[in-house]
């Protein structure tokens, strides 16, 4: 039986329907991100949790207490996984940092692996913290179920890392919906396999999403 992670991304904010860069700013969960990750929660009743451990912003820990609800389980706070400092880009829209940081919004897009806005972080500093968390997690619960609650960058870059991905193409292949479920079978520590990939089929039900936001510039937004 292998080690089973099952990733999941934290429920949707107010700055996430306003398409908002925030990496280090602690916001909760909006309305539609609680309904979302109760719908997540219902969809994994059935299924055996061994411990949960989280990143410890607001949104985080919020989404692993609801999916750990009546299980018995206190989410474990790990601030090795926590989202992308995006520096003086917190709390700025995309649409102001491409009109107010053109320069340096270009370059970062070219190369987020190893580029930084000022002030914050590259995904190679994310996946240097993360990475070590993710690896001790997995060899402390051998054969075991956790639940890992992080974030979109975050997550997209531990993907890519583990599978052995180009991460430097993170934002352009990679997504991660709102309360987004992934599943990693570990026959190791660093041998990973993809079971499942940012899987929302537990939306059914709720009301449409008021937001479609662009993975980068490669995207266009949804018409």
């Amino acid at each position: 039986m292998p080690t089973r992670i099952y990733l999941v991304r934290h429920g949707a904010t107010e700055l996430t329907a306003e398409d908002r860069f925030a990496g280090s700013t602690d916001v909760p969960l909006s309305e539609e991100g609680r309904a979302q990750v109760q719908a997540l929660a219902e969809r994994l009743r059935g299924d055996t949790l061994d411990a949960v451990h989280v990143s410890p912003m607001g949104r985080t820990v919020e989404t692993a207490r609801i999916i750990a609800a009546d299980r018995g389980l206190e989410p474990q706070p790990e601030p090795g996984l926590r989202e992308i400092d995006y520096g003086h880009w917190e709390g700025r829209s995309r649409s102001e940092v491409e009109t107010e940081f053109a320069d340096e919004y270009q370059t970062w897009q070219e190369d987020p692996l190893t580029i930084a806005p000022d002030g914050g972080e590259s995904g190679i500093q994310v996946l240097a913290r993360a990475l070590p968390v993710m690896r001790r997690i997995v060899q402390n619960h051998s054969r075991r179920s956790v639940l890992v609650v992080s974030h979109k960058g975050t997550n997209r870059l531990l993907v890519s890392s583990l599978l052995g991905f180009d991460a430097r193409g993170y934002r352009d292949r990679l997504d991660q919906s709102p309360a987004a479920l992934t599943i990693l079978d570990f026959a190791s520590e660093v041998r990973a396999r993809l079971r499942l990939f940012n899987d929302i089929s537990h939306y059914e039900g709720l009301p449409a999403r008021k937001y479609e936001q662009r993975l980068s510039s490669w995207w266009p937004p949804k018409e």
